[in-house]
Parts: C-alpha cells; sequence; structure tokens
C-alpha cells in the first residue's frame, strides 16, 4: 500500500490524511490502526480488498502520522469515542453513507464504537485483538499485561515514554507478539508515524482517561454517556484474535454476550497481538469471507 501520496481533507478539528485506493464505485471499507502502529499495517488486507472490488479508506488516527489539529486550543484527547468520531467525520466528508469498519487494537475499540452508536452506516465490522463488553475486574494475566496502562499514568512513565519512545514500542511489539520475528527496518519505516507532535500527548491521555486519571473532552460528552451503557452491537460482527496475544489475553474477547447480531470469533494459533502483520494471507481470507456475507 502506498503511503507516499496520501490524499488530505479537512474535519471539524483535524487535517485529516488517509490513503483510499481501489475501484471508486466499489463498496466501501475503513481499515483503522492501532496503537503504536500506522497505515502500512493493512497493506496487505487491502491489497486483497482492491482486488475483490472494494474500495479501501486508510486513514491515519489522530496523533499519528502527518495528521495535524487544526487549531492549538483544540484537547489533545485520545478519547476512543473521539477517534470514532473522527473516522464518522472522514467519511461523511468523502459522501460515503455505509462503510464496513476494519480495526486492530485502537482502532478495533473505534470500529466497536462505531458499531454499536452509528449501526446504520456500517454494514460489517471486523475487530482484530480486541473484545468488547462491559469493563470489569481484570484477571491478574491481563492486569499484568497492561503495564504499561499504569505506567503512563505516573511521572516516571510519561519520562520515559517522552525520552525515548520508539525503544519503548518496539520493547512492546516484542513483548506482545513473542513469536513474530519482525524485521527492524518495518519497525523503523512504522515508528514515523509516532513522531506526530501530538502523539505523546495523545497517548497518555488515552491511557489516563479510560482509568478515570484524567478528564474527557467535553466534545465527546454524549458518546461518553451512551458508551457506558455498553450497547449491544447489532451489525455482523468478526472478531480475530491471536492465541499468543501477550497485551490482550484471548479470554478478553471470549464474551459474545454484548452481540445480538451475526457473530463469529476466530482464534490464530501461534500469532500474538499484530495477526494482519503475523499472518496477513490468513487474516486477509477471513475479511473477505466474512465481508461477503450480507450486512
Amino acid at each position: 500500500m502506498a503511503t507516499d501520496n496520501l490524499r488530505v481533507l479537512r474535519t471539524s478539528r483535524l487535517e485529516q490524511h488517509y490513503a483510499d485506493s481501489g475501484p471508486a464505485a466499489g463498496p466501501v471499507a475503513v481499515l483503522l490502526h492501532g496503537w503504536p502502529d500506522a497505515i502500512a499495517t493493512w497493506a496487505s488486507q487491502v491489497a486483497a480488498l482492491n482486488d475483490a472490488g472494494w474500495r479501501t479508506l486508510v486513514p491515519y488516527l489522530r496523533g499519528f502520522g502527518p495528521n495535524r489539529f487544526l487549531a492549538a486550543a483544540t484537547p489533545r484527547s485520545g478519547q476512543l469515542s473521539a477517534i470514532a468520531t473522527d473516522i464518522l467525520e472522514l467519511v461523511d466528508a468523502l459522501g460515503v453513507q455505509r462503510f464496513a469498519v476494519i480495526g486492530h487494537d485502537w482502532g478495533a475499540r473505534a470500529a466497536y464504537i462505531l458499531a454499536a452508536l452509528r449501526p446504520e452506516r456500517v454494514s460489517h465490522c471486523v475487530a482484530l485483538s480486541v473484545g468488547y463488553g462491559a469493563p470489569g475486574p481484570l484477571s491478574l494475566r491481563q492486569a499484568q499485561n497492561y503495564w504499561y496502562h499504569w505506567y503512563f499514568a505516573v511521572p516516571r512513565g510519561e519520562a520515559a515514554l517522552r525520552a525515548d519512545r520508539r525503544a519503548l514500542c518496539q520493547h512492546l511489539w516484542r513483548e506482545w507478539a513473542p513469536g513474530w520475528a519482525f524485521d527492524e527496518a518495518l519497525f523503523a519505516d512504522t515508528a514515523q508515524a509516532f513522531d506526530n507532535p501530538d502523539w505523546l500527548a495523545i497517548t497518555l491521555h488515552s491511557y489516563r482517561q479510560r482509568w478515570g486519571h484524567a478528564e474527557g473532552d467535553p466534545a465527546y460528552a454524549e458518546w461518553e454517556a451512551r458508551l457506558r451503557g455498553t450497547p449491544v452491537i447489532t451489525v455482523p460482527t468478526l472478531v480475530l484474535h491471536g492465541v499468543d496475544d501477550c497485551c490482550n489475553d484471548p479470554s478478553t474477547s471470549a464474551s459474545r454476550e454484548y452481540f445480538s447480531g451475526r457473530y463469529h470469533r476466530i482464534l490464530l494459533p501461534g500469532i500474538g497481538h499484530f495477526p494482519q502483520r503475523e499472518a496477513p494471507a490468513a487474516v486477509g481470507v477471513a475479511i473477505l469471507d466474512w465481508l461477503d456475507l450480507p450486512g
């Protein structure tokens, strides 16, 4: 997937950069990357979708790559509802009324939010490496996995991230996908997206706000209030989760309770937190098979 000829448009808060490829008249799939990652994570799946007749939109999330806020006074919120709102504004600006949404990590959480709160717009939802449901007590294993959440909540963790964000993120990649021997050049290329001047503030706010250590942006209060009730997702949803994911344990995506529509979950043996990178062909086939089903 080419990232050197990105398109750009302005939404209410962002100068939003995104890749747009495939047949212009085809059905639309929006692919959302996670943290810490970038849009090239979807290169294999974008090629497969385009070959199958799908138009793909692959935006950088706020705080990543060349995206910039339009106003200095805008809160650098990392709320997941803010990310979902950014995506909805993007498709609105492009005149896309209905779309499939495919997300990994932060992108998966945003995908769930769009499917839950704007089901009339979303034909299919595909979520990688993240579950959906009401927040509850963490298992001891998952509490251990989330050490970086707690670390970012304290000054020492902020200082470490500020001092060398690339080293810390590369450590997380290795930790989260223990069986994946990724190329150093691949990480270095991806990590350029973390040089965004708002990346640090958005990262810290995202993890602090979700655990109650930071206030949310009032602009998203309505969506946040609706999400507190964990609305049931009616959109056909596919969940893909690596068995060896050491960020989100597979048990965290096991619940089907909050899905009333067609639902399927696939566990991927030997795969860690980045299925789209670790098993690109298998993930591409699973996505296409799901999107071939009626929305």
